[in-house]
């Protein structure tokens, strides 16, 4: 039974413990068994939580570092490698807009009634203090405090600390321009260094996502005890659900297609029937870079994709451009920002913008990296991370969706750039198959 379980892909294993917890949850209300819940079994939600956070600070500064010395070759092709980088940084912010615009126009969180966002208000009471106190001291500081803030005095101090993810960031530029600036000979060692750091990163969060469904139980549970198995719970997660996919629709099927449309001159329906295979093997990998293989393929056969384009612009796609992820990301912050009642200033919207943005950069392309970047958002405006736990359970296959979004974006981006450096030969040319006669076998 324990293989049986463990063959078991990761999604399923996920849901089967969602499912579960709300059982459970409910089960535990009918009977009184609250107090049990909150003894016995959330406390495995928190460590599945603190094990998130552990991994935060690490995982942000080295992809950060490991994805910016990567892009040495600007200095051979600094004309793409502006483009590239300018368009990915466009198509970001334009998702992250997106996904602010229909957040706010669903409002899934606001589903919950008055008296359980009450509950969580007072639940959390001590945290949304400080929240507004930060809030209402920065509306006299100087218009710069933001900029400022973002330069750390201590990088051990701004690391040892969740809520200063920003001066990490910033650190971790730095860190990774001045090593693009000097002789790769001198830095090799470094390199090297990152390297390996970066692969034993991700093998932790591998080990996470493992735990991963149990914590998911204990989270589910405790969620279903703390709102007595309310329907509201039930409710907003699926408009919440709808609601990221609706954006994540949105990106696919209009934004990237109208761009290809511009500046491209390929038709959507010939982009969309050409990225096909790359965005269903995301889907089910929710990996972006183990999809690179399949994305440089089509794009080039495909697109017409030039292999000098592909071959720079698609793996820096797979570092720093995740177009469904910071979309998704600033649907949750404002999910959990409604859920508990806060409403969010325009500055704070702004502050998720560029939070999601910058932390959209470090976001390995591989599963469960976005929940960890999504604590780094949640936590620039102040919001308790512990409403990740009204996520989470439904999180993989939104997270299955996303990936499909950020292949489609690097598809996209890649097209452009080669349509700009007279690269892009679309409609391409099919390799013709022929007989011992030389007549065509098609």
């Amino acid at each position: 039974m324990w293989k049986l379980w463990l063959k078991l892909p990761l999604i399923w294993r996920i849901l089967i413990g969602m499912a579960l917890g709300m059982i459970w949850g409910v089960i535990a209300v009918l009977i009184g068994a609250e107090h049990f819940t909150s003894d016995w079994i959330s406390p495995w939600g928190m460590i599945f939580l603190n094990l998130l956070k552990l991994i935060a600070v690490p995982l942000i500064f080295v992809s950060l570092v490991k994805g910016i010395s990567s892009l040495k070759d600007i200095s051979k092709l600094s004309r793409i490698g502006l483009k590239t980088l300018a368009l990915y940084i466009t198509t970001t912010l334009f998702a992250i807009v997106v996904g602010l615009v229909m957040v706010n126009i669903i409002n899934p969180g606001n589903t919950f009634s008055e008296e359980k966002k009450a509950e969580y208000l007072a639940k959390y009471k001590t945290t949304i203090q400080e929240k507004e106190a930060n809030a209402a001291s920065q509306k006299e500081e100087s218009p710069l405090k933001i900029i400022v803030d973002m330069v750390p005095e201590n990088f051990i101090k701004a690391a040892s600390d969740n809520s200063k993810m920003l001066q990490v960031i910033f650190f971790a530029i730095l860190f990774g321009v001045a090593m693009v600036s000097m002789k790769r000979k001198k830095v090799r060692t470094v390199r090297r260094f990152f390297n390996g750091l970066n692969d034993i990163i991700l093998r932790i969060i591998d080990l996470i996502m493992l735990f991963a469904p149990y914590g998911v139980f204990a989270l589910m549970a405790g969620l279903v005890v703390d709102f007595g198995g309310d329907l509201d719970l039930f409710t907003a997660l699926g408009l919440y659900a709808l609601t990221v996919v609706i954006g994540m629709f949105t990106l696919i099927l209009f934004f990237y297609p109208l761009l290809m449309r511009i500046f491209t001159g390929v038709k959507a329906r010939d982009f969309l029937k050409a990225i096909l295979p790359t965005q269903l093997v995301a889907f089910s990998t929710s990996s972006s870079a183990a999809t690179l293989p399949v994305t440089k393929e089509q794009v080039e056969k495909e697109l017409g994709v030039g292999e000098e384009i592909s071959s720079f612009v698609l793996p820096i796609g797979v570092t720093i451009n995740m177009d469904g992820t910071s979309a998704y990301q600033a649907i949750a912050a404002v999910f959990i920002a409604q859920v508990f009642g806060i409403d969010l200033t325009f500055g704070q919207l702004l502050m998720i913008l560029l939070t999601a943005l910058l932390a959209s950069i470090g976001t390995p392309g591989v599963p469960g990296g976005s929940i960890v970047m999504l604590i780094i958002v949640l936590s620039s405006v102040g919001l308790p991370v512990e409403g990740l736990a009204l996520i989470l359970g439904i999180d993989r296959p939104l997270d299955m969706l996303r990936t499909a979004v950020n292949v489609t974006g690097d598809s996209a981006v890649a097209s452009i750039v080669a349509k700009t450096e007279g690269a892009l030969h679309y409609p391409p040319k099919k390799e013709v198959d022929l007989d011992e006669n030389g007549l065509s076998l098609n």
